[in-house]
């Protein structure tokens, strides 16, 4: 039994068809946590079990868990909450539920940075790493996706980038660092909980094929959308001016500048790529297959 959370959001609805496609071939049922039934499509509600819930809530766990022998586990960010209690908080049942129905093992999203000088003041990522070491804590077999940034985070500049022709965000333009796409962090999540040989804890980078910095990333864009796009560096404090406009909570706020400053300073850069770390998707084919339709509508 395998039981997966969040598996409409970005990296679960991805995840699901590849568990289906290989599960039932080798005798595992497949069980998702889901608040919203309906956002599953029918197809996929007749092949699993799916306990309603949130996955934050102890007697949901509690029964998701049961009879388990591996779980993905996300955090939904929340920008209602403090980052601790929005992650390690949100955690903290779902610990209490693997150690007592001895679920085997765990796969986890995660981020980049541990090891690095600016882990513990990283905002979102410190929270993230917390969350790993309260999961490793419970002695199930545990295995972190460490991931940076992802390309569909792009997506929300979509409206900027066919209006005005541009990006923003907050490190330098010339700061490379690794991108990935969320369907390569499914596939290799699918890969983790369908062989589980593996024990103990660790980490997984998933690095994607190349680093690229934020004027790559513009050139780029250019190229596969036909149409002149530039990046635009915001400040700290206009970011955070943003987002308190956008009604978050003030600590979350703060978790999100001090990651981004983090990975200004660094954070992403802590691993090497190696064949076993790099995966496949490009920049330039998912610009052309996922933003462009987007921008381009």
């Amino acid at each position: 039994m395998i039981v997966i959370t969040a598996p409409t959001g970005n990296i679960g609805r991805r995840l699901l068809p590849l568990l289906l496609d290989s599960a039932p071939a080798r005798g595992e049922e497949l069980r998702v946590i889901v608040r919203d039934p309906g956002r599953l499509a029918a197809p996929v509600r007749e092949r699993v079990e799916v306990v309603t819930g949130s996955h934050g809530d102890p007697a949901v766990v509690d029964r998701a868990f049961d009879g388990a022998d591996a779980v993905f586990w996300l955090v939904p960010p929340d920008s209602s909450r403090a980052p601790d209690d929005g992650y390690r908080g949100f955690t903290r049942p779902a610990a209490k539920a693997l150690a007592a129905h001895r679920v085997g093992h765990v796969v986890g999203v995660s981020a980049l940075g541990r090891g690095t000088p600016v882990a513990a003041r990283a905002g979102l990522v410190t929270a993230s790493l917390a969350v790993d070491d309260l999961i490793a804590e419970t002695g199930v077999a545990y295995r972190a996706l460490a991931n940076p940034s992802f390309f569909e985070n792009l997506l929300e500049e979509a409206g900027s980038i066919r209006e005005r022709g541009c990006f923003t965000d907050v490190v330098d333009a010339e700061r490379k660092a690794p991108l990935v796409a969320v369907a390569d962090i499914a596939a290799v999540a699918a890969g983790l909980l369908l062989d589980r040989s593996w024990t103990g804890t660790g980490s997984v980078p998933v690095l994607g094929p190349r680093d690229l910095s934020p004027n790559d990333l513009a050139r780029i864009m250019t190229e596969q959308l036909g149409r002149p796009v530039r990046y635009e560096r915001q400040t700290f404090d206009d970011l955070r001016a943003a987002l308190v406009g956008h009604g978050l909570d003030r600590e979350f706020v703060d978790g999100v500048v001090d990651m981004k400053r983090a990975k200004d300073d660094g954070l992403d850069a802590g691993v090497t790529r190696t064949p076993d770390t790099a995966t496949p998707t490009t920049f330039e084919d998912w610009a052309a297959r996922t933003l462009g339709p987007v921008v381009l509508s």
